[in-house]
């Protein structure tokens, strides 16, 4: 592949590393990825993932940039207030990055749309903050037949795994192998109501990113069969084993769900 002396330049740092060189960063140049969530995980997600030259770059998120959003999705600038989140992302990486292609999905995830948004990307990256949209993405992932990419945030904690990945035993274990069932409807605060560490989702973003261009590249060991789990008060990381449950509905040996179901219902956050 040819390259721009532009690109040399901008990805030089990148390419010189080992086990990338420019067959790596032509790898990048092909690839794609969608981020579910342009929120605090999301954000840094999507910075690095433009930043190092992933071809095309999907983001779905619904919602709009909000003045208390700021102290952590440090994408955004105060005068983007009000505006919808996806597209301010996409005016504000195309800045970054201009050779990257960015595709805004300003919607709601949901099961009739889910299929057809996450098919045409070859990795997933779920940054969403909420539990239905989390089963919604990983059953999604595991029908596709895509990589994922999981994160989450609580206060001053974060964790990290990549979910349906191959992995020395052969496919990693899926979300739901990790948590089969969701916690009862409000047990959990969402972070407006708990609040979280403004670094913590860009420690915990990218830690995300890393394992997606992980994955992308083929280098070093992805945290599939693991979940990494970050402590921001004590400084502490620990890496917990996860192994796939052939039992599992979605993706076990003998799956019984075989399409996408209601997850606001499966969630408990509406009657069946």
């Amino acid at each position: 592949m040819g390259w721009s002396k532009e690109e040399l330049l901008r990805y030089h740092r990148q390419m010189i590393l080992p086990g990338v060189g420019p067959e790596g960063q032509a790898r990048l140049k092909a690839s794609s990825v969608v981020v579910v969530g342009a929120g605090g995980l999301g954000v840094p997600v999507l910075q690095y993932l433009v930043a190092a030259g992933v071809g095309r770059v999907g983001i779905v998120e619904m919602d709009r940039v909000e003045l208390s959003n700021l102290h952590r999705q440090v994408l955004y600038a105060t005068e983007d207030v009000g505006k919808p989140k996806a597209l301010a992302a996409k005016e504000r990486l195309s800045a970054l990055n201009p050779l990257v292609e960015i595709v805004p999905y300003p919607v709601r995830l949901t099961s009739e749309n889910a299929l057809e948004i996450l098919a045409p990307y070859d990795l997933i990256v779920d940054a969403s903050d909420n539990f239905p949209t989390r089963y919604l993405v990983n059953d999604a992932a595991v029908f596709l037949n895509k990589p994922l990419v999981y994160g989450a945030i609580h206060q001053f904690h974060g964790q990290v795994a990549v979910f349906h990945h191959p992995t020395e035993e052969g496919m990693g274990p899926c979300y739901r192998c990790l948590f089969p069932k969701p916690p009862p409807p409000g047990s959990v605060p969402s972070c407006a109501e708990a609040g979280v560490f403004g670094v913590l989702p860009g420690v915990v973003g990218s830690l995300m990113a890393t394992e997606a261009l992980k994955v992308l590249l083929g280098l070093g060991k992805p945290l599939a069969g693991a979940l990494l789990l970050y402590e921001a008060l004590e400084g502490e990381v620990r890496k917990l084993k996860v192994k796939r449950n052939p039992a599992c509905p979605v993706c076990g040996d003998h799956p019984t769900q075989k399409e996408l179901i209601d997850y606001e219902a499966f969630c408990g956050l509406k009657a069946v």
